[in-house]
């Protein structure tokens, strides 16, 4: 009786684990969105609980219980405000949407009953509609109640916010545009570049136009844009500066209600990317979020593993904390130096990877306020930190290998994952990270030459308007293959390698490295090289890889060329971001599997700088150069009277021919003028000097 008493406890346990369970998703809808939706409403959403009042907002039914789909879903107020008659629409006829205009200010209490093949759940959330305040403090401008930055003023921590978003594009793109702006500049371009102004519906919400005409300001009476509209505005309507900018509550929703009492449930805070679609998706011409959408960022990978419960790692951000790079926030919180709580959360709580989590929306005074992360974070799984990659070293904080080659590779294999992770995109750009036999890996200077790293390549601008492949690769897309067409966008590689580059099958390898009898494309060379490795792991013979079986093998070269083929396996170019690298390691991982040691030709024999080419030059020259063994290498240029101009490498390198090039500019990025220029190669064995002319 006691047996079966636990069967049934157990069962009844596994039942309510993967019961149905409702959820509400405040569906974002952007401009491009709504357009594709074909919803009469007119309005736009950024997909948050507090709404602008007499706007929609758009929710759809969710079943985050199990995989069973909802069969019937019923829509109901608990609550509504005084006077308000707000009803629910339904745009399908299963009810999995439904929307409505918040038509008063306050809180709309909604409650979802999904029903599925196992039975009935509900759910309720609150929605506040509000009116706007303004920033408060803009420009100078004392902030006055019910101002954010009247009561948020006192404090360092939102200070520090303004003070950096004060001096953001955000804040001034409107002042800037109404001065200097194109002649077509006008009232459309408001609802982006203001705060509150009517999106295409019209709302008395307090917004940019509803100040603007209690004012009397008029754009018709400042238009076309000329110096001086702006200090007449600042002078003539002063409390219409602090919504003639985009603000506070362009992200955060209005503040009305927030402001009557301070409670942080009736303001929004928000790490995903809608708020930034209702301006960035309007395509042609914002097409960011269009592109973004395309991307893997917006759909991010999910296990439950990354609830991770034991201390101190679920708030941590060591590289065993999934979530840093999973989950948007929590990247956000670990530029700034935070941890992310992550017990018990499932997977209707992750955030995508979108445009917050890389760019700082307050601005923060880098390139495109790109996030940065504190010192010690910034760095590969050997220590070692990320120096080069420009814009892309945020890219290469994730995606990097999360092991210690050198290190790891003395464990035992215990699992299907045991190995350097997936995403090792940044060790193979840069060349390091790879389990050696006792000689260094050679490597290609792509990690010189494209100055941006990943963002030099992968986000090359997208393909015209009307092209299939239009807004599916480059940009936000990150792509650089449409799978549907099958386009391979090269554009970013043609400037150096020459318009002949069509695809990535034009690049031809320097030899027939996988044996086949054949010289192909890199690519081709290095998927044959790995399946070489494949047929030389166990089981032996066979295009496949028992993990178990190199587990009871326990030999350490083994291990070696496994973690070593799924180093290569993840960073998934197929030798595109570093072709030499790719092919050693490959090489030199099937060599120690099989016994055949290998010849290269490749690897210089002597130290060489060669002259620079063109020269004269302009706007810019590369230079060549060889190292036959593995050393640190600076190369910098100098003026003709010996002072330092710019360093153009200084790192550790393996042995290899490598190029470089300058562009003319100075350590600051400052263009220098024309002259005789000293370029110097120094390594611990070997220095050079040669002269090249700058000629403009």
């Amino acid at each position: 009786m006691k047996k079966l008493f636990t069967i049934l406890l157990l069962l009844c346990l596994f039942t309510l684990g993967f019961a149905q369970r409702a959820n509400i998703k405040i569906e974002p809808v952007t401009p491009d969105r709504l357009s594709k939706l074909g919803f009469p409403t007119q309005s736009v959403s950024a997909g948050l609980h507090v709404i602008g009042v007499e706007t929609y907002v758009y929710l759809s039914a969710q079943n985050i219980g199990n995989a069973e789909p909802i069969t019937n879903a019923v829509w109901e107020f608990t609550s509504r405000p005084s006077g308000s008659t707000a009803a629910f629409t339904y745009p399908y006829a299963n009810k999995s949407w439904a929307y409505f205009m918040a038509d008063r200010t306050g809180a709309y209490g909604v409650k979802l009953t999904i029903t599925t093949a196992s039975g009935t759940d509900d759910t309720t959330i609150t929605i506040y509609a509000a009116k706007y305040v303004g920033v408060g403090g803009f420009e100078n401008i004392a902030a006055v109640f019910p101002n954010c930055m009247s009561c948020h003023g006192g404090s360092p921590k939102f200070t520090g916010i303004f003070n950096n978003w004060k001096a953001s594009s955000h804040a001034n793109f409107f002042k800037t545009r109404i001065t200097t702006g194109p002649s077509v500049y006008g009232t459309f371009c408001f609802k982006c570049h203001t705060t509150g102004y009517d999106n295409t519906k019209a709302a008395a919400n307090d917004g940019f136009d509803d100040r603007a005409a209690q004012l009397g300001w008029v754009w018709s009476n400042y238009a076309p844009p000329k110096p001086g509209n702006w200090d007449t505005l600042k002078t003539r309507f002063p409390s219409l500066v602090q919504f003639a900018t985009i603000g506070c509550e362009s992200c955060h929703g209005p503040g009305s209600e927030h402001s009557m009492g301070g409670s942080k449930d009736k303001i929004s805070i928000d790490y995903a990317s809608d708020a930034c679609g209702q301006c960035h998706d309007s395509p042609t011409y914002y097409n960011e979020y269009a592109q973004w959408m395309n991307s893997g960022h917006s759909n991010p990978i999910w296990s439950s593993s990354f609830a991770q419960s034991t201390a101190p790692t679920y708030m941590s951000n060591t590289l065993d904390n999934c979530i840093r790079c999973h989950d948007g926030r929590g990247f956000i919180n670990r530029s700034k130096g935070q941890g992310t709580d992550t017990r018990g959360m499932i997977q209707a709580q992750l955030t995508h990877i979108g445009c917050p989590t890389c760019h700082d929306p307050h601005g923060n005074g880098q390139p495109y306020s790109l996030r940065t992360v504190p010192a010690g974070y910034d760095t590969l799984a050997t220590g070692q930190q990320i120096t080069l990659g420009g814009k892309g070293k945020v890219c290469m904080n994730c995606h990097i290998a999360r092991r210690n080659a050198a290190t790891y590779v003395q464990t035992n294999v215990t699992s299907a994952t045991w190995g350097p992770h997936y995403s090792t995109q940044g060790d193979v750009l840069l060349g390091v990270n790879a389990a050696d036999f006792g000689t260094p890996f050679i490597s290609t200077n792509h990690k010189f030459v494209v100055q941006d790293g990943c963002v030099g390549c992968h986000m090359y601008p997208t393909t015209d308007t009307g092209t299939v492949a239009f807004n599916k690769v480059g940009g936000h897309s990150m792509h650089l293959r449409d799978p549907q067409s099958g386009y391979e966008h090269v554009k970013a590689c043609q400037g150096c390698h020459g318009p002949q580059i069509q695809s990535f099958e034009d690049f031809i390898a320097a030899a027939d490295f996988d044996g086949d009898g054949t010289i192909e494309s890199i690519r081709k060379e290095v998927d044959g090289l790995m399946k070489n490795i494949r047929i030389a792991l166990p089981p032996v013979g066979i295009d496949s890889i028992s993990w178990t079986m190199i587990r009871d093998a326990n030999n350490l070269n083994m291990r070696k060329a496994y973690y070593n083929y799924r180093l290569i396996y993840g960073d998934h170019s197929y030798g595109m971001h570093n072709a030499k690298f790719t092919i050693d390691v490959l090489r030199k991982s099937l060599a120690i599997l099989t016994g055949v040691e290998i010849t290269d030709n490749n690897i210089p024999t002597t130290y060489d700088l060669s002259q620079n080419y063109p020269n004269p030059f302009n706007p810019t020259t590369e230079i060549k150069f060889n190292v036959p063994k593995s050393e640190r290498v600076r190369i910098a240029v100098y003026n003709s009277i010996g002072k330092l101009v710019k360093v153009l490498v200084d790192d550790n390198l393996a042995p290899g021919s490598y190029k470089v090039t300058w562009n003319g500019e100075d350590n600051r990025g400052q263009k220098v003028t024309s002259g005789v220029y000293l370029y110097r190669m120094e390594t611990p064995s070997f220095q050079a000097t040669k002269k090249m002319v700058l000629l403009k």
